[in-house]
């Protein structure tokens, strides 16, 4: 399917998942790519916020990848995820975590290392190729990371123990953008099991009360200038199959 194609029709899926769904969405979005199923769906809470000011927020969302068919699946390489301009990072006086520092350390270990540095926790699965098809998962830790040339970032954690042990430490920039978005997460996703595996899950809860300064912050604020709040995504895998699309969830201001 041509590329201009596979964004539209993500983007129709999406689109249509997040107008039936409304406010109080637990529902997800579906498409099919080639050999690829991706489920996808986010939210935050409150949902009522300030229209012009920023007020804090917890932000949650998920990914779910599988293979139609039973088709061996394609390895997830990269992902691009843009943030809608009404919301916006706050690091100043919070932590951070070097992924050097925890690199050989387990999740437990890792926490209490860069236990100040923590903004969010979740879980990643992967399918692993390995004396037949083996599921795994593993617990996600979320640090904030060194300041960059291109904005802050975060790095993300986890240990996984199949076919052995093994520690990700990911430094993962988050760019600063002009125009709809605010800011672009980049996650380059290594070889995972040594090749013979393919991310299928990713979840994850973002936010963080802290103060700094004699103030109280948060890692994640967001405003209700216009009633909604849009995350864009963009997954690129190993078999050259992208799947582009939009998330819109609806928010009222006060």
């Amino acid at each position: 399917m041509p590329l201009a194609k596979v964004a539209r029709a993500f983007l129709l899926a999406l689109a249509v998942a997040a107008l039936a769904a409304g406010p109080a969405s637990g529902d997800e979005a579906l498409v099919e790519v080639n050999d690829i199923v991706l489920r996808a769906d986010g939210g935050f809470q409150p949902q009522t916020l300030p229209k012009r000011r920023f007020a804090p927020i917890d932000f949650q969302g998920h990914v779910d990848i599988s293979a139609r068919h039973g088709a061996p699946l394609a390895p997830l390489q990269q992902a691009l995820i843009d943030f809608d301009r009404d919301g916006r990072l706050s690091v100043a006086g919070l932590p951070t975590c070097a992924p050097e520092s925890i690199a050989q350390q387990g999740t437990e270990e890792a926490r209490r290392t860069c236990r100040g540095a923590i903004v969010g926790t979740g879980h990643v699965g992967a399918a692993i190729s390995f004396l037949g098809a083996v599921q795994t998962s593993a617990p996600l830790t979320i640090f904030n990371g060194p300041a960059l040339a291109t904005g802050p970032s975060v790095v993300l954690h986890a240990r996984t123990v199949v076919p052995i042990p093994e520690v990700y430490a990911i430094l993962v920039p988050i760019e600063r953008l002009r125009g709809g978005f605010r800011y672009r997460a980049r996650i380059e996703l290594p070889p995972l099991a040594g090749g013979l595996g393919a991310l299928t899950h990713i979840d994850a809860r973002i936010g963080r009360r802290y103060l700094a300064g004699g103030r109280s912050r948060s890692y994640v604020s967001a405003r209700c200038s216009d009633n909604v709040l849009q995350t864009h995504g963009y997954f690129s895998f190993a078999d050259g199959t992208v799947i582009s699309g939009l998330i819109e969830k609806y928010c009222n201001d006060k």
